[in-house]
């Protein structure tokens, strides 16, 4: 049921990733300036463009943005989003991924840091990804 003195809002649906390295730390990326909630911390990923699954956005936006390969079958669904903004309601599926190849770096000029589950709490995240912590603390 919705508020019917709220407008609509479309739905934004993005896929995000928590790559976890071989001491079970989980890479966040820092939102450059310019970009909304810029100097926030998130999990990597992106925009489901038109055609394609969450899945297949990660594989991509992990190569795009970090240099990173993973294949499909190595992203596990853990939990997901779903948060109202001002002027959208985001769908975020959140992914696993223990198995990939390469070192991620910035190719977007964004700073990443590997955490500990323990610790994500220390970095400010946008509001849809807060409520995803517990999932990951739980698991790692």
């Amino acid at each position: 049921m919705s508020d019917a003195s709220s407008s609509p809002r479309p739905i934004l649906l993005v896929a995000a990733c928590a790559l976890v390295d071989a001491d079970n730390r989980i890479l966040l990326a820092q939102r450059p300036e310019g970009k909304s909630l810029a100097g926030l911390w998130e999990f990597p990923g992106g925009k489901v463009e038109a055609g394609e699954t969450p899945e297949e956005t990660l594989v991509r936006e992990l190569e795009e943005e970090l240099g990173i390969q993973t294949k499909i079958a190595c992203l596990a669904p853990l939990t997901f989003a779903s948060h109202t903004y001002e002027t959208f309601h985001l769908l975020m599926p959140l992914y696993i991924c223990r198995r990939y190849e390469g070192i991620a770096r910035g190719r977007e000029g964004q700073a990443l840091k590997w955490v500990s589950a323990k610790a994500l709490r220390d970095y400010p995240m946008p509001p849809a990804d807060e409520p995803l912590i517990p999932f990951l603390q739980d698991l790692l």
